[in-house]
């Protein structure tokens, strides 16, 4: 039986296998089997599904960030007020901030309020379909010391690339400072 992946948008993947043209395998994830279907997850790789519900086979590779430091960023986004708006990512030595593209559920119930307030079968599409795009990031510059820096996406049209928030230090101190600031002002004045 093929391994398949159901992703957070209800989506089922296949793990397929082709052939690139120097001879090497290539593994993908494909909504109907092409190729060769895959029984197995391949040795030294594993399945990995990014905010926007993207489905890919990744190189098993050591963790750099802790569980402990990701929960510390997690804990920040759930006491922020519009934390529904945000997700997190690890990404080898980086800890992601990702907001929601669009108007979330209570902008839109003040919008459409004259129609009534959206049911719950609107609030789950709308989260199951919802894209992230990522705007601030937390690197880590000394594994032994646990010393991070953080950058956040910058919107001038010049630049559109991550620049640094003029912030280093433990995650802690970082997430309790930076993650407020999401979605306001003050988040742009970081540099």
């Amino acid at each position: 039986m093929p391994v398949t992946y159901i992703n957070r948008k209800g989506t089922t993947y296949y793990l397929c296998k082709g052939i690139t043209k120097t001879g090497k395998p290539r593994y993908f994830f494909a909504r109907e089997p092409k190729g060769e279907a895959i029984d197995a997850i391949p040795e030294g790789y594993q399945i990995e599904e990014s905010v926007n519900g993207i489905v890919s086979l990744v190189k098993d590779r050591p963790k750099l960030i802790a569980p402990e430091e990701t929960a510390v960023v997690e804990a920040a986004l759930k006491r922020h007020p519009k934390g529904g708006n945000y997700r997190l990512g690890v990404k080898h030595n980086q800890i992601v901030v990702y907001e929601r593209l669009g108007p979330d559920v209570k902008n839109l119930n003040a919008i459409l309020g004259i129609f009534g307030p959206l049911d719950q079968r609107a609030r789950e599409y709308l989260d199951h379909s919802a894209q992230y795009t990522p705007i601030m990031r937390f690197i880590l510059d000394d594994p032994e010391k646990r010393d991070y820096h953080a950058e956040r996406w910058c919107y001038r049209g010049s630049i559109d690339d991550w620049i640094y928030a003029g912030q280093s230090g433990k995650i802690e101190t970082l997430a309790r400072k930076l993650i407020p600031t999401l979605g306001t002002d003050d988040s742009y004045e970081m540099y």
